[in-house]
């Protein structure tokens, strides 16, 4: 059986979770794992100033140093992920699971999944899983929203009341309550975000990312966040023509 030596950080606060992956990367890989645990700081950083090394943990095999979690995977001709590339995984899986919620909701209370109280809810819950993201840290999503939108940019604090006004929106349209409210919230909101993006993505030529997800996102500005700003208009245009 192949042979490997790994290094990695087991201390009573803490045990290196990259550690874990690459013994679990190692044993998958039908290798045979010699596990030495270094059990405190001390020991840890000899380690590191024996091998001339940065971080932990560190790989052996056959004698040879592979190098941290991600030199593993790149030893194994294995993808090893680009912190900084841009990634439109988040959004699909955010619309994934809210198409799912829709469908759900609509066979609990409809009896049957695709109905129009599917497609709305769709919308709805969108807007409000949006807003949470946003709301995990408003601070960040404003200072992410002032580099494009039109309206922040001439008055600062509706980058810090947009996820507020979105999630008030989608909750209030989720319950088919107060329209005079949600509709021209949502219908003002997804306008001047439609027009922004368009401005800053298709006229402008900038590239910058979009803060549709929250103010870590590394999804691009342009399709996806103006398609939210569609939906947020698409849907205040349908529940105007239902209530009024």
């Amino acid at each position: 059986m192949k042979q490997a030596i790994l290094y990695r950080m087991v201390m009573p606060d803490h045990i290196c979770p990259f550690g874990l992956k690459a013994k679990h990367l190692l044993k998958s890989r039908g290798f045979a794992v010699d596990d030495r645990w270094l059990t405190t700081r001390e020991e840890t950083d000899a380690f590191k100033a024996e091998q001339g090394v940065k971080t932990t943990p560190q790989t052996f095999i056959d004698g040879v140093r592979i190098g941290g979690y991600d030199d593993l995977r790149r030893h194994f001709g294995l993808k090893v992920a680009d912190p900084d590339r841009a990634s439109y995984t988040p959004v699909i899986a955010l619309f994934a699971m809210t198409a799912l919620m829709a469908l759900a909701a609509s066979f609990a209370v409809e009896g049957q999944a695709f109905t129009f109280r599917a497609a709305e809810w769709f919308i709805s819950f969108s807007m409000i899983v949006l807003a949470l993201l946003k709301l995990q840290d408003v601070d960040r999503f404003a200072t992410m929203f002032l580099n494009y939108d039109l309206l922040a940019r001439r008055w600062v604090p509706y980058a810090s009341l947009y996820p507020f006004a979105e999630g008030l929106a989608g909750v209030l349209m989720t319950a088919h309550a107060l329209p005079w409210l949600s509709i021209p919230v949502a219908l003002f909101i997804g306008t001047v975000g439609a027009v922004s993006v368009v401005k800053a993505v298709y006229i402008d030529r900038r590239a910058i990312k979009c803060a549709c997800v929250g103010g870590s996102s590394r999804v691009p500005l342009g399709f996806v966040s103006l398609t939210e700003n569609l939906m947020m208009i698409a849907m205040a245009v349908w529940m105007m023509r239902i209530w009024f």
